[in-house]
């Protein structure tokens, strides 16, 4: 059986949340499939790590709903079905638009000067059509807007819905278009909280969203 190595960047944390963190990343995409039953011994042999933390990491994916604990069988994998990620999505949406509102509402001049600074770096690995920098960005773009808010409850939230649709809904495909298409979308956020515009920017954060979802959700309808 392969062994998974914990990086020297997860290991900023305690392992028994890294631990939790690589397992549900492997269930959200799928790599463990639902179904499959999840052991102390096979969780220590796959990831290459002690029975100490194992305990704490299944409590976690419990609590967050990925296992279920059957007792005197086990704990087996639930994962997410095509529903769950369609009504997260949508969850994501009504959210993120909120979130638009009290970010535009609420940020300082320094934060806008972050998330133009931002941006620009998305226009520039646009450019250089660099997917990979470009979607690490995007998380942070989204990032400083949900600091923004000055609502950790809704933070907390809006980053555990990133976390869970990234690993679980992958595009099945990256169109010629798709970076300059996210940075148009992009854009039309920055402009509108630049320019303060709440209406504008809750209609531009709207349709990111939904065009997101028709995007990421193409290889599972």
């Amino acid at each position: 059986m392969i062994s998974i190595q914990l990086s020297e960047e997860t290991t900023t944390q305690p392992l028994s949340n890294n631990l939790f963190c690589l397992i549900r990343k492997d269930i959200l995409s799928g790599t463990i499939k639902s179904g499959i039953k999840l052991t102390e011994q096979s969780i220590c042999e796959k990831y290459n790590v002690s029975r100490t933390p194992v305990r704490e990491a299944l409590r976690q994916l419990e609590s967050e709903g990925l296992i279920e604990n059957i007792p005197n069988r086990g704990a087996f994998v639930i994962g997410l079905n095509n529903r769950d990620i369609s009504d997260m999505f949508e969850l994501r949406r009504i959210a993120e638009v909120q979130a638009i509102e009290w970010a535009i509402d609420r940020m300082s001049d320094e934060v806008i000067d972050s998330l133009e600074e931002t941006f620009e770096f998305m226009e520039f690995y646009t450019l250089k059509n660099d997917i990979d920098k470009v979607l690490s960005i995007n998380t942070t773009f989204h990032g400083i807007l949900y600091k923004a808010t000055g609502n950790k409850m809704l933070q907390q939230m809006l980053t555990s819905y990133q976390v869970y649709l990234k690993h679980s809904a992958p595009p099945s495909y990256i169109s010629d278009d798709y970076l300059t298409t996210i940075l148009a979308e992009h854009k039309a956020i920055f402009e509108a909280v630049k320019s303060k515009n709440i209406a504008a920017g809750k209609n531009a954060m709207d349709y990111h969203i939904v065009q997101t979802k028709l995007r990421r959700m193409s290889n599972y309808f």
